[in-house]
């Protein structure tokens, strides 16, 4: 039988097979060959043996924290307290291009700026709306809801955001359960000890310890470049261009004629510096 692992805690899993929960071991010979099984995993389990046979092959996976098979992401960021700020939206933005997770982005607590304040802000929001990226609010929520549907989601950002109030506007009747969820997502002290995934709205979310980031550590130069999804549109006569030093650069150009954001390219500049070169990604797998 074919089911998803929704939780692991120790050595057994919680399978979902159809509305039940099974909860199994897994087999030695996934541990001999380093395939542990992560949350969000579809697997091939006995039922009546209770035990996962077979982890199938993974459409994403992440490292820290360690799930599988996320489809897409919200990143939840605030307008203030915490200030707005792009340079952790491209962060997280790359980091879910690079891992192939498609993102969405949810602004909160508009309420607490002035008009004057958000209209210093408001071009870049809509720049990331005209490069593709989908931006809410968190008053939307008819249309945040229609994204859940046959997806496993998951909620990113700063703690503070607003990401427990959004799940709690989001499920007002589920106080109990969001009471655990929104621990997780970022309010005060995280209690959560294991990672789970919850149905929600036609598809399901992941519920986790310390999703504020990503793994990007193990990103070369390369990768960084090409997460920034509009830099494409720009084709240099270097093939292997950096954007940074290079003549004739047409990202570069791009960037001078204002089709694309100054805020990006600087934020591209201070992520790429801190990347790896591809010898030294090949040096710590």
């Amino acid at each position: 039988m074919e089911g998803l692992i929704i939780k692991i805690i120790s050595n057994q899993c919680f399978v979902k097979y159809d509305k039940e929960v099974i909860v199994c071991s897994f087999r030695g010979n996934l541990r001999r060959a380093s395939m542990l099984p992560l949350v969000g995993d579809r697997v091939i389990f006995d039922k009546e043996k209770k035990v996962v046979t077979k982890i199938l092959e993974r459409k994403t996976e992440i490292r820290r924290p360690p799930v599988a098979n996320i489809s897409q992401a919200v990143i939840v960021t605030s307008l203030i307290c915490p200030a707005f700020s792009t340079n952790l939206i491209d962060k997280l933005l790359i980091e879910l291009e690079f891992n192939n997770i498609k993102p969405f982005i949810c602004l909160t607590k508009r309420d607490l700026i002035s008009d004057k304040e958000f209209n210093n802000i408001k071009d870049d929001i809509d720049y990331y709306k005209k490069i593709g990226y989908k931006v809410f609010y968190n008053t939307d929520l008819d249309e945040i809801k229609k994204i859940f549907k046959n997806e496993i989601t998951v909620f990113v950002g700063q703690t503070g955001a607003g990401k427990s109030s959004l799940l709690n506007k989001l499920v007002p009747e589920l106080n109990l359960k969001t009471g655990e969820i929104s621990m997780a997502l970022g309010r005060g002290r995280h209690t959560t000890r294991h990672i789970e995934i919850y149905d929600l709205f036609d598809g399901m979310l992941l519920d986790t310890p310390g999703f504020s980031s990503l793994d990007f550590y193990n990103m070369t130069k390369d990768e960084v470049r090409d997460s920034f999804i509009e830099f494409s549109n720009y084709p240099c006569p270097y093939r292997d261009c950096l954007h940074l030093n290079e003549g004739e650069c047409q990202v570069k150009v791009a960037v001078n004629d204002g089709r694309i954001a100054k805020f990006r390219y600087e934020n591209y500049c201070s992520l790429v510096s801190t990347a790896l070169d591809n010898k030294d990604k090949y040096k710590r797998k």
